[in-house]
């Protein structure tokens, strides 16, 4: 019998527009709804790539790769790549929160 891994760390799925106080999703287009996603999880991601790029910040340069100044640079796009990774799979909550703010604001409410 095979079984296949389980993935502790998935996709979230998308917010919901049952998600947001109600009649706010109404107020507002499918196309701003989803810019405001997008909007909230590029905002995530930045954040966590700081966060990141902190973790990083006290591990030496040597290993496989033997070091050097070039280490630095693949540590960025590492960490920016791990930063979107996250936030596109549901991140810490940050993105949520986002998105409300940003659909709260474009349906005119406060």
């Amino acid at each position: 019998m095979s079984t296949a891994p389980i993935s502790l760390i998935g996709p979230k799925p998308a917010l919901p527009p049952a998600g947001l106080p109600p009649g706010l999703a109404s107020k507002v287009s499918p196309a701003v709804a989803a810019k405001a996603r997008a909007t909230a999880q590029d905002f995530e991601s930045v954040f966590m790539n700081s966060m990141f790029g902190q973790m990083f910040t006290g591990i030496g340069t040597e290993g496989p790769f033997g070091g050097g100044p070039a280490t630095g640079v693949w540590r960025s796009f590492l960490t920016d790549e791990y930063a979107k990774s996250f936030a596109k799979a549901g991140g810490i909550g940050i993105g949520d929160q986002v998105y409300r703010a940003l659909i709260a604001q474009q349906a005119g409410t406060k």
